[in-house]
């Protein structure tokens, strides 16, 4: 991969993260990268491109990092808790961007049907993924919405009263 696409991909997520898709336009996305309008079109046909394209690479990394919880033949429900709430800690609670994306890209003038669908199955891949990990379907579903809820709930109020409580939940949903 280039070094400038690198950087766009780079910089762009951390301004969609913060701000929200719509709130950033193409010219703060070149700013913030040092690049020229060209160098972006090089890369990415639209905006909408290299939003998709920051997704994709976004679930890649929160997949790997999981996977990665899994090597560890203990893996529970709280040891994916543990791992989902050290990926708020290193990027920032400031909720998921995957169904910010479905919110801003679902209907009206802005509707992308391709971003939306891929935010979509970005959670039916998590519950995918954890049902295959050997959770029941309901117990795939319900620790996504923990996950979520911490998700959320971690912009709003401080992040160890999120731990905390997230940490009591799954306890005692997931204990036998």
């Amino acid at each position: 991969m280039s070094k400038k696409r690198e950087l766009l991909l780079e910089r762009s997520e951390r301004l969609f993260e913060t701000n929200g898709f719509h709130a950033v336009g193409i010219k703060q996305l070149i700013k913030e990268a040092d690049v020229s309008l060209m160098t972006l079109y090089n890369h990415f046909a639209s905006k909408e491109q290299l939003i998709l394209a920051i997704l994709q690479r976004r679930e890649i990394r929160y997949m790997q990092l999981l996977k990665q919880s899994f090597l560890d033949e203990n893996v529970d429900a709280l040891a994916i808790l543990e791992t989902h709430l050290s990926w708020i800690k290193k990027n920032g609670a400031n909720g998921c961007m995957f169904l910010r994306a479905k919110e801003e890209f679902s209907a009206g003038v802005s509707e992308n049907e391709e971003i939306a669908t891929f935010a979509t199955q970005h959670k039916q891949r998590l519950v995918t993924l954890f049902n295959e990990q050997g959770f029941a379907k309901r117990e795939a579903l319900r620790l996504v919405l923990i996950l979520e809820g911490a998700t959320a709930m971690a912009e709003v109020f401080d992040l160890d009263d999120v731990v905390e409580e997230t940490q009591l939940s799954v306890k005692a949903l997931f204990s036998s």
